[in-house]
Protein backbone atom coordinates (compact mmCIF):
# COMPACT_ATOMS: atom_id res chain seq x y z
CA UNK A 1 0.00 0.00 0.00
CA UNK A 2 1.40 3.43 -0.95
CA UNK A 3 1.82 6.32 1.44
CA UNK A 4 -0.92 8.24 -0.34
CA UNK A 5 -3.43 5.45 0.11
CA UNK A 6 -2.42 4.84 3.71
CA UNK A 7 -2.74 8.45 4.81
CA UNK A 8 -6.41 8.80 3.93
CA UNK A 9 -8.75 11.29 5.53
CA UNK A 10 -7.04 11.29 8.92
CA UNK A 11 -3.84 12.82 7.56
CA UNK A 12 -5.79 15.48 5.72
CA UNK A 13 -7.57 16.46 8.95
CA UNK A 14 -4.29 16.79 10.81
CA UNK A 15 -2.90 19.23 8.30
CA UNK A 16 -5.04 22.14 9.43
CA UNK A 17 -3.62 22.11 12.94
CA UNK A 18 -0.07 21.88 11.61
CA UNK A 19 -0.49 25.18 9.81
CA UNK A 20 -0.96 27.17 13.03
CA UNK A 21 1.80 29.26 14.56
CA UNK A 22 4.37 27.53 16.72
CA UNK A 23 5.05 28.81 20.28
CA UNK A 24 7.03 32.04 19.95
CA UNK A 25 9.30 32.94 22.90
CA UNK A 26 10.58 35.88 20.85
CA UNK A 27 7.11 37.34 20.24
CA UNK A 28 7.99 40.52 22.13
CA UNK A 29 11.36 41.02 20.48
CA UNK A 30 11.75 44.36 18.69
CA UNK A 31 12.07 44.25 14.93
CA UNK A 32 15.56 44.81 13.59
CA UNK A 33 16.38 48.12 11.88
CA UNK A 34 16.44 47.35 8.18
CA UNK A 35 16.67 49.53 5.12
CA UNK A 36 15.87 47.49 2.02
CA UNK A 37 17.18 48.96 -1.23
CA UNK A 38 15.57 47.90 -4.50
CA UNK A 39 18.66 47.82 -6.69
CA UNK A 40 16.79 46.40 -9.66
CA UNK A 41 15.07 49.77 -10.07
CA UNK A 42 18.30 51.71 -10.58
CA UNK A 43 19.94 48.80 -12.39
CA UNK A 44 17.39 48.90 -15.21
CA UNK A 45 18.01 52.60 -15.68
CA UNK A 46 21.48 51.74 -17.01
CA UNK A 47 21.67 52.48 -20.73
CA UNK A 48 25.41 52.44 -21.39
CA UNK A 49 28.74 51.39 -19.82
CA UNK A 50 29.27 54.82 -18.27
CA UNK A 51 26.04 54.45 -16.33
CA UNK A 52 27.04 50.91 -15.42
CA UNK A 53 30.25 52.26 -13.91
CA UNK A 54 28.28 54.86 -11.98
CA UNK A 55 25.98 52.10 -10.66
CA UNK A 56 28.97 50.16 -9.32
CA UNK A 57 30.47 53.24 -7.68
CA UNK A 58 27.13 54.17 -6.11
CA UNK A 59 26.83 50.66 -4.61
CA UNK A 60 30.39 49.74 -3.57
CA UNK A 61 29.50 46.94 -1.11
CA UNK A 62 27.22 45.31 -3.67
CA UNK A 63 29.92 45.69 -6.30
CA UNK A 64 32.65 44.26 -4.11
CA UNK A 65 30.87 41.17 -2.78
CA UNK A 66 28.07 40.35 -5.18
CA UNK A 67 29.50 41.52 -8.50
CA UNK A 68 33.06 40.65 -7.39
CA UNK A 69 34.21 43.86 -8.99
CA UNK A 70 37.85 43.32 -8.11
CA UNK A 71 38.11 40.22 -10.33
CA UNK A 72 37.52 41.99 -13.65
CA UNK A 73 38.48 45.37 -15.11
CA UNK A 74 35.81 47.95 -14.16
CA UNK A 75 35.17 48.84 -17.80
CA UNK A 76 34.52 45.21 -18.68
CA UNK A 77 32.07 44.77 -15.82
CA UNK A 78 30.35 48.07 -16.59
CA UNK A 79 29.86 46.99 -20.21
CA UNK A 80 28.41 43.64 -19.07
CA UNK A 81 25.99 45.43 -16.72
CA UNK A 82 24.81 47.68 -19.54
CA UNK A 83 24.22 44.69 -21.79
CA UNK A 84 22.16 42.94 -19.11
CA UNK A 85 20.16 46.02 -18.16
CA UNK A 86 19.16 46.68 -21.77
CA UNK A 87 18.36 43.03 -22.56
CA UNK A 88 14.65 42.87 -23.52
CA UNK A 89 14.11 39.41 -22.01
CA UNK A 90 15.63 40.46 -18.70
CA UNK A 91 13.56 43.64 -18.70
CA UNK A 92 10.45 41.52 -19.20
CA UNK A 93 11.48 39.27 -16.32
CA UNK A 94 11.99 42.37 -14.19
CA UNK A 95 8.46 43.55 -14.92
CA UNK A 96 7.02 40.14 -14.03
CA UNK A 97 9.09 40.09 -10.84
CA UNK A 98 7.84 43.55 -9.88
CA UNK A 99 4.28 42.25 -10.21
CA UNK A 100 5.04 39.25 -8.00
CA UNK A 101 6.61 41.52 -5.35
CA UNK A 102 4.27 44.48 -5.62
CA UNK A 103 4.18 45.04 -1.83
CA UNK A 104 7.84 45.71 -1.07
CA UNK A 105 6.99 47.25 2.32
CA UNK A 106 5.55 43.92 3.47
CA UNK A 107 8.75 42.12 2.47
CA UNK A 108 10.86 44.61 4.42
CA UNK A 109 8.58 44.33 7.46
CA UNK A 110 8.68 40.53 7.43
CA UNK A 111 12.47 40.51 7.08
CA UNK A 112 12.86 43.00 9.93
CA UNK A 113 10.65 40.83 12.14
CA UNK A 114 12.64 37.71 11.30
CA UNK A 115 15.98 39.42 11.98
CA UNK A 116 14.59 40.71 15.27
CA UNK A 117 13.88 37.14 16.33
CA UNK A 118 17.35 36.00 15.26
CA UNK A 119 18.81 38.77 17.41
CA UNK A 120 16.63 37.67 20.33
CA UNK A 121 18.10 34.17 20.22
CA UNK A 122 21.60 35.27 19.19
CA UNK A 123 22.41 38.71 20.66
CA UNK A 124 25.65 38.86 18.68
CA UNK A 125 23.72 38.79 15.40
CA UNK A 126 23.90 41.96 13.33
CA UNK A 127 21.63 42.58 10.40
CA UNK A 128 23.80 43.15 7.29
CA UNK A 129 24.13 46.94 6.97
CA UNK A 130 23.45 46.76 3.24
CA UNK A 131 20.32 44.83 2.24
CA UNK A 132 18.93 44.83 -1.28
CA UNK A 133 16.67 43.12 -3.74
CA UNK A 134 17.97 42.59 -7.26
CA UNK A 135 17.06 40.97 -10.56
CA UNK A 136 20.04 38.83 -11.47
CA UNK A 137 18.79 37.20 -14.64
CA UNK A 138 18.71 33.93 -12.65
CA UNK A 139 22.49 34.03 -12.41
CA UNK A 140 24.46 33.44 -9.22
CA UNK A 141 22.77 32.62 -5.92
CA UNK A 142 19.12 33.01 -5.04
CA UNK A 143 20.18 34.64 -1.76
CA UNK A 144 23.62 36.02 -0.95
CA UNK A 145 24.39 36.93 2.64
CA UNK A 146 27.46 37.75 4.70
CA UNK A 147 28.09 40.15 7.60
CA UNK A 148 28.23 43.13 5.24
CA UNK A 149 25.67 42.43 2.55
CA UNK A 150 22.34 40.73 1.91
CA UNK A 151 21.08 40.37 -1.66
CA UNK A 152 17.80 38.67 -2.51
CA UNK A 153 17.59 37.83 -6.20
CA UNK A 154 13.83 38.18 -6.33
CA UNK A 155 13.59 36.98 -9.92
CA UNK A 156 14.39 33.51 -8.57
CA UNK A 157 11.20 33.73 -6.50
CA UNK A 158 8.86 35.31 -9.06
CA UNK A 159 6.82 32.10 -9.26
CA UNK A 160 5.05 30.15 -12.00
CA UNK A 161 3.60 33.26 -13.66
CA UNK A 162 7.07 34.40 -14.76
CA UNK A 163 8.10 33.57 -18.31
CA UNK A 164 11.64 32.72 -17.22
CA UNK A 165 12.30 30.51 -14.22
CA UNK A 166 15.36 28.88 -12.61
CA UNK A 167 16.66 25.88 -14.55
CA UNK A 168 15.54 23.35 -11.95
CA UNK A 169 13.24 20.30 -11.84
CA UNK A 170 9.60 21.00 -11.09
CA UNK A 171 9.78 19.47 -7.60
CA UNK A 172 12.47 22.02 -6.72
CA UNK A 173 10.76 24.95 -8.45
CA UNK A 174 8.01 24.71 -5.81
CA UNK A 175 10.49 26.35 -3.44
CA UNK A 176 10.83 29.42 -5.67
CA UNK A 177 7.73 31.51 -5.13
CA UNK A 178 7.32 34.81 -3.24
CA UNK A 179 6.27 32.97 -0.07
CA UNK A 180 9.59 31.07 -0.05
CA UNK A 181 11.85 34.12 0.28
CA UNK A 182 11.76 34.26 4.09
CA UNK A 183 12.18 30.48 4.66
CA UNK A 184 15.12 30.41 2.24
CA UNK A 185 16.67 33.40 3.99
CA UNK A 186 16.17 31.85 7.43
CA UNK A 187 17.88 28.63 6.33
CA UNK A 188 20.78 30.68 4.97
CA UNK A 189 21.15 32.58 8.26
CA UNK A 190 21.06 29.31 10.22
CA UNK A 191 24.39 28.31 8.68
CA UNK A 192 26.09 31.02 10.74
CA UNK A 193 25.20 29.20 13.96
CA UNK A 194 24.80 25.55 13.04
CA UNK A 195 27.84 23.75 14.45
CA UNK A 196 28.85 20.25 13.39
CA UNK A 197 31.91 18.07 13.53
CA UNK A 198 33.92 18.08 10.31
CA UNK A 199 34.41 14.34 10.70
CA UNK A 200 30.69 13.71 11.18
CA UNK A 201 29.64 12.17 7.89
CA UNK A 202 27.03 9.57 8.75
CA UNK A 203 23.38 9.54 7.67
CA UNK A 204 22.36 10.50 11.22
CA UNK A 205 24.82 13.40 11.20
CA UNK A 206 23.35 14.75 7.98
CA UNK A 207 19.75 14.23 9.11
CA UNK A 208 20.22 16.03 12.42
CA UNK A 209 22.31 18.78 10.83
CA UNK A 210 19.48 19.54 8.41
CA UNK A 211 16.93 19.13 11.19
CA UNK A 212 18.68 21.82 13.24
CA UNK A 213 18.61 24.20 10.26
CA UNK A 214 14.90 23.61 9.75
CA UNK A 215 14.17 24.00 13.46
CA UNK A 216 16.07 27.32 13.49
CA UNK A 217 14.00 28.53 10.53
CA UNK A 218 10.80 27.48 12.26
CA UNK A 219 11.72 29.41 15.41
CA UNK A 220 12.53 32.68 13.66
CA UNK A 221 9.48 32.25 11.38
CA UNK A 222 6.97 30.83 13.89
CA UNK A 223 3.94 31.20 11.62
CA UNK A 224 5.53 29.69 8.53
CA UNK A 225 4.06 26.22 7.91
CA UNK A 226 6.29 23.19 7.58
CA UNK A 227 5.21 22.85 3.95
CA UNK A 228 7.06 26.09 3.15
CA UNK A 229 10.07 25.30 5.34
CA UNK A 230 10.55 21.95 3.60
CA UNK A 231 9.18 22.73 0.15
CA UNK A 232 6.63 19.92 0.41
CA UNK A 233 3.08 20.01 -0.86
CA UNK A 234 0.37 19.83 1.79
CA UNK A 235 -0.41 16.27 0.70
CA UNK A 236 3.25 15.19 0.92
CA UNK A 237 3.56 16.67 4.39
CA UNK A 238 0.37 14.99 5.57
CA UNK A 239 1.60 11.65 4.23
CA UNK A 240 4.99 11.69 5.93
CA UNK A 241 3.39 12.72 9.22
CA UNK A 242 0.86 9.88 9.00
CA UNK A 243 3.59 7.38 8.09
CA UNK A 244 6.28 8.67 10.46
CA UNK A 245 6.71 5.35 12.28
CA UNK A 246 6.97 3.46 9.01
CA UNK A 247 9.58 5.86 7.66
CA UNK A 248 11.64 5.70 10.86
CA UNK A 249 11.37 1.93 10.83
CA UNK A 250 12.85 1.87 7.33
CA UNK A 251 15.98 3.66 8.60
CA UNK A 252 16.32 1.28 11.54
CA UNK A 253 15.55 -1.97 9.74
CA UNK A 254 18.05 -1.21 6.98
CA UNK A 255 20.80 0.01 9.35
CA UNK A 256 20.95 3.34 7.54
CA UNK A 257 21.60 5.77 10.40
CA UNK A 258 25.32 5.08 10.54
CA UNK A 259 25.95 4.67 6.85
CA UNK A 260 28.72 6.95 5.60
CA UNK A 261 28.29 6.12 1.92
CA UNK A 262 27.58 9.44 0.12
CA UNK A 263 25.41 7.79 -2.53
CA UNK A 264 23.19 6.18 0.10
CA UNK A 265 22.94 9.38 2.15
CA UNK A 266 22.02 11.35 -0.96
CA UNK A 267 19.04 9.06 -1.55
CA UNK A 268 17.41 10.10 1.71
CA UNK A 269 18.78 13.56 2.56
CA UNK A 270 19.59 15.09 -0.83
CA UNK A 271 17.47 16.40 -3.67
CA UNK A 272 15.23 13.81 -5.29
CA UNK A 273 11.64 13.87 -6.52
CA UNK A 274 10.79 10.90 -4.30
CA UNK A 275 12.33 8.09 -2.26
CA UNK A 276 11.10 4.84 -3.84
CA UNK A 277 13.27 2.83 -1.44
CA UNK A 278 10.59 3.70 1.16
CA UNK A 279 7.62 4.18 -1.16
CA UNK A 280 7.15 5.80 -4.56
CA UNK A 281 4.96 8.47 -2.93
CA UNK A 282 7.53 9.35 -0.27
CA UNK A 283 8.95 12.82 -1.07
CA UNK A 284 12.64 13.52 -1.49
CA UNK A 285 14.75 14.85 1.39
CA UNK A 286 12.64 12.81 3.79
CA UNK A 287 15.77 12.37 5.92
CA UNK A 288 15.71 16.12 6.55
CA UNK A 289 12.11 15.90 7.69
CA UNK A 290 12.94 13.05 10.08
CA UNK A 291 15.90 15.08 11.36
CA UNK A 292 13.50 17.92 12.16
CA UNK A 293 11.23 15.56 14.09
CA UNK A 294 14.20 14.31 16.12
CA UNK A 295 15.26 17.86 16.95
CA UNK A 296 11.72 18.89 17.87
CA UNK A 297 11.38 15.89 20.19
CA UNK A 298 14.74 16.72 21.77
CA UNK A 299 13.69 20.31 22.41
CA UNK A 300 10.32 19.18 23.78
CA UNK A 301 12.16 16.89 26.22
CA UNK A 302 14.62 19.63 27.24
CA UNK A 303 12.75 22.88 27.74
CA UNK A 304 15.81 24.43 29.38
CA UNK A 305 17.92 24.13 26.20
CA UNK A 306 18.11 27.37 24.24
CA UNK A 307 18.14 27.64 20.48
CA UNK A 308 21.76 28.77 20.68
CA UNK A 309 22.69 25.69 22.71
CA UNK A 310 20.88 23.43 20.26
CA UNK A 311 22.70 24.91 17.28
CA UNK A 312 26.01 24.48 19.10
CA UNK A 313 25.35 20.78 19.82
CA UNK A 314 27.67 18.67 17.66
CA UNK A 315 27.01 15.21 19.08
CA UNK A 316 24.18 13.88 16.94
CA UNK A 317 24.11 10.48 18.65
CA UNK A 318 23.67 12.12 22.04
CA UNK A 319 20.96 14.36 20.64
CA UNK A 320 19.10 11.35 19.24
CA UNK A 321 19.46 9.38 22.48
CA UNK A 322 18.32 12.29 24.63
CA UNK A 323 15.38 13.02 22.35
CA UNK A 324 13.77 9.64 23.11
CA UNK A 325 12.46 9.80 19.57
CA UNK A 326 10.19 6.78 19.09
CA UNK A 327 7.30 7.52 16.71
CA UNK A 328 4.27 5.39 17.49
CA UNK A 329 2.89 3.00 14.90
Amino acid sequence: MGLLAAAGLLAGCRQGAADGCRPDPAAGAPTAPLHLTHLERTFFQIKNPAQGLHFMRANPVFGRYYLQAGQAPPDTLAKALAQLATNPALQQLSQQTATAFADSSALRKDMAGMFGRVNYYFPDFKTPPVAATYVSGLLGKDIYINDSLLVISIDWFAGPQAKYRPDLPQYMLRRYRPANVLPTLALAVSSKYNRHQLTATSMLDQMVDQGKRLYFAGQVLPCTPDSLLLGYSAKELANVKFNEARIWGHFLENNLLFSTTPFVIQKYVGERPNVPEIDRTCPGRVGQWVGLQIVRKYMAEHSDVTLAQLMAQKDTQRLLNDSHYRPKK
